[in-house]
């Protein structure tokens, strides 16, 4: 047999991994599920590497998501940090910002911080605002810190000195003393993770970094070492980051904090490369997994993203997606408090998983509930590779149900119910709490769980069309094959806009261009396949925070900028002034390394087999249910419900009076049949 190159993701995720794999040549592609192994998630992207090529059949590219930074910070199980900050700022981490986060909670705290007062140490130094030094680094006060370090056995140190933005000497040779006498600790310095205003904020994100690194750098040395005999000629490995572009497993390394969204971003990607081919500009994407649900948005064909997020309340600065994530997944666990029903967020995961995977897992789940109701195939689960116990997950129900004196499907419809509330809530929080109307938007559901439950979602929300894509179990990985290599850089710049000078401003932004064109040639990208996109942080005059916006390339016309910001401000706020000054407060720049990828053609289409239906319960009713191999279907055919389209990552429920088509590049186009499709 000849051999092929693929080009190769991977999501790895609580409950599955899974694993895409596209013909290098062709731009064929084709996806797999397999259980996540916790214990070492290398494995399972070994297993499915394993399956997914034939013999002689070799990987061009291989880029990732992983979830390992962000599930240290979410059970505090990262390294152990001391944090060093300037004399008499040693408690800005532990004080916090003044805002409120919940402002009329009366349960509301403070987030805990992930390293405590005593863990703070402080050195005689001072840089003031404009980067001039006030008190020079005293040296002396670095030997008690490096004994401190050895004696209470720190895997980190994150240094953040006052205004180090503005001049970072001071976090430099602290760094250089740490380095040569505490060998083998990582230091994090806060001019390089972040160099922005905001001194809590900036602290913040240090720590974040510290607190993770070694978590992921010793993961990433892992994976690389475990798959080396998988891995490219060239030995890389990519990294999916928290901006939707992708690094290599060395820049990951350098960079931990930008993987800690790394996995969830994948499927905003994909939407990305959705809504250009279908024309779908306005997607709310959410992805169901097994363990969590992702809520993000595609608006006008581009992701919606922010220059900081919060991350268990606490602030980071850096570049993202935004997403928003809660426990609710096939695994989530159904539960009684307070003689009431509540399903999540605690999930069974891969281990031991729902009860009807018969791996030791009783409580009863979303995918148990599912299966009750017939609307998985106990035989056909993940393309025939699992075989689900429907008697387990009829016993689960059942012995949750009676405490409520439900039958097992009545209380598995409850089940359901409860949970795709719980989904519809979180859409609204990035919709209707924004102000964006979810009407105006078609919902892009994938995941292993998504295509199941996406009309239900769609009717609560009164959202017009549903989109399944190809390979919905696996959309997340399908989007790592569509991103490029990305770095963000950002540098403080305070001034009145329409009072500054063009040269200058164009000046600052051509430093940051030289700084991500190094910095991409080193991650191996060719001259020609680098570009770069400017940004500047505005807000008016008196105000707090910023709205980012894009500045274009060459020299900077002010005024284009400022009538944009007040576009944006009017889209965003609902109103804008023209004739209120406007400052800047930063200037980034997103550094983009083009990555080179075969055109994916439409999937192929099987030859329809034997005709098959069975009773499958909706809202309480059972109907006979026709059940169609999605392969089967090929462009512009359509199906009507109730009907049931299984392929190998995701089963799509189509209720009755909703209506499926296949659309360009595969994708299925759901309505109801009384409603049309977004234009």
């Amino acid at each position: 047999m000849p051999s092929s190159g693929y080009r190769v993701s991977a999501d790895i995720g609580g409950t599955f991994t899974d694993v895409v794999f596209q013909d290098s040549g062709t731009g064929a592609c084709k996806a797999l599920k397999i259980l996540s192994t916790p214990e070492n998630p290398a494995l399972a992207v070994l297993e499915g590497i394993s399956k997914g090529l034939g013999e002689g059949d070799h990987v061009d590219f291989f880029v990732h998501g992983t979830t390992v930074g962000l599930n240290s910070v979410l059970t505090r199980k990262g390294a152990r940090v001391a944090l060093v900050t300037t004399e008499n700022f040693r408690d800005v981490y532990t004080i916090q910002g003044n805002d409120r986060g919940e402002i009329f909670s009366i349960r509301w705290k403070k987030p805990k911080p992930l390293v405590s007062v005593k863990d703070t140490y402080t050195v005689r130094e001072r840089i003031a605002a404009d980067g001039s030094v006030v008190t020079p680094i005293d040296m002396d006060d670095l030997p008690p810190l490096v004994e401190a370090v050895r004696e209470k056995g720190y895997d980190a140190v994150a240094v953040c000195f006052l205004f180090a933005f503005r001049n970072p000497a001071h976090e430099m040779a602290v760094a250089d003393y740490l380095r040569e006498h505490l060998p083998g600790v990582d230091i994090t310095l806060s001019h390089q993770v972040s160099p922005e205003w905001r001194e809590f904020d900036r602290i913040s994100t240090t720590a974040m970094n510290a607190f993770t690194a070694p978590v992921v750098r010793r993961y990433l040395g892992t994976l690389v070492d475990q798959m080396k005999a998988s891995l490219p000629a060239n030995g890389q490995v990519y990294v999916m980051e928290s901006n939707g572009g992708a690094m290599t497993a060395t820049a990951a390394a350098d960079n931990p904090l930008q993987t800690l969204l790394s996995g969830p971003v994948g499927g905003t990607i994909g939407g990305r490369s959705l809504a250009e081919q279908t024309g779908r500009n306005n997607l709310v994407c959410v992805d169901m997994g097994g363990t969590s649900f992702d809520a993000s948005l595609i608006v006008g064909g581009l992701p919606s993203s922010s220059t900081e997020t919060k991350l268990e309340g606490l602030p980071v600065q850096m570049s993202v997606v935004d997403i928003h994530v809660i426990g609710a997944g096939g695994g989530s666990i159904a539960w009684e408090e307070a003689s009431a029903l509540r399903v999540g967020p605690q999930s069974a995961g891969s281990t031991p998983g729902p009860a009807c995977y018969g791996r030791g897992g009783t409580e009863p789940t979303v995918s148990d509930a599912n299966l009750v109701l017939k609307r998985l195939d106990s035989s056909n689960f993940s393309g025939g590779e699992m075989q689900l116990d429907a008697e387990k997950a009829r016993a689960a129900m059942k012995k949750l149900g009676d405490r409520f004196d439900m039958q097992p499907e009545q209380f598995a419809q409850g089940v359901i119910d409860i949970i795709n509330a719980k989904m519809a809530d979180a859409i609204r929080t990035i919709t209707v709490q924004r102000g964006i109307d979810p009407r105006d938007f078609a919902l892009l559901a994938y995941g292993g769980a998504g295509p199941s439950q996406a009309a239900a979602l769609a009717d609560q929300l009164d959202i017009r069309e549903v989109i399944i894509p190809v390979h919905p179990g696996a959309f997340s990985a399908w989007g790592m094959l569509q991103t490029d290599m990305r770095h963000d850089f950002k540098a403080t710049y305070y001034g009145q806009w329409d009072s500054l000078d063009p040269m200058d401003l164009s000046a600052r932004y051509e430093e940051l261009e030289a700084q991500g064109f190094e910095y991409l040639q080193k991650e191996g990208m060719k001259p020609e396949d680098i570009s770069f996109e400017r940004f500047a942080d505005l807000r008016y005059a008196g105000q707090e925070y910023v709205l980012t916006v894009k500045a274009p390339a060459g020299l900077v016309d002010i005024a284009e900028v400022r009538a944009e910001f007040d576009r944006e401000y009017q889209l965003h706020y609902g109103h804008s002034s023209s004739s209120t000054p406007v400052e800047v407060a930063n200037l980034r720049l997103a550094a983009i390394g083009r990555l080179q990828r075969p055109q994916q053609p439409d999937p192929e289409t099987r030859a329809a087999g034997e005709k098959r239906s069975r009773m499958v319960f909706f809202d309480g009713e059972e109907h006979d249910t026709a059940v169609i191999d999605r392969g089967s279907l090929a462009l512009g055919d359509t199906v009507s419900g109730p009907a049931i389209l299984e392929e190998e990552t995701a089963t799509t429920l189509v209720p009755p009076g909703w209506r499926i088509e296949v659309i360009v590049g595969g994708h299925l186009s759901m309505t109801k049949k009384t409603r049309s499709v977004i234009s």
